[in-house]
């Protein structure tokens, strides 16, 4: 074990457990959440579509490791925001279509919930994609020297 101050202590693994209490932190429990509740309610009715939905609840599941431990503070040459949001924006391409094609392949009551429980990730990952872009990707707008827009 080394120092407190040395890097590669314990206390490097360490989890931020104040982002948890973050909006952030809650959307991707969230996400996380209904990703593997709709995989499990597709194995169930439609096993041909779970897949995709074990895949976004396994980048998910990454992203909120990622940011529990702050292992983007360690890679800065890797632009986190733009990888967290086209994690976000892809997921929401992908339930967009594997929820109405597993309502069409069983109109079972777990494929009808994993319908309506798909279009509320859509939207929750649609969220999240944007509120990753305005907040930490959009360029600031040019300003003249009074302050002005150019």
């Amino acid at each position: 074990m080394g120092e407190p101050g040395e890097p590669g202590g314990l206390r490097d693994l360490a989890l931020d457990w104040q982002f948890l209490r973050s909006t952030k932190g809650a959307l991707l429990g969230t996400e996380l959440a209904l990703c593997f509740l709709i995989f499990l309610l597709l194995t169930v009715s439609a096993s041909a579509y779970m897949a995709p939905a074990l895949l976004e609840a396994l980048l998910t599941a990454g992203a909120l490791s990622l940011r529990l431990t702050r292992c983007q503070e360690r890679a800065p040459r890797i632009h986190w925001p733009c990888l967290d949001f086209l994690r976000s924006a892809s997921a929401a391409l992908v339930f967009l279509v594997v929820s109405p094609a597993a309502i069409a392949a069983s109109r079972e009551g777990p494929a009808v919930s994993a319908f309506t429980f798909g279009l509320i990730l859509i939207a929750m990952f649609a969220y999240d994609a944007f509120s990753t872009y305005w907040a930490e990707i959009r360029p600031e707008p040019a300003q003249d020297g009074n302050g002005n827009l150019a």
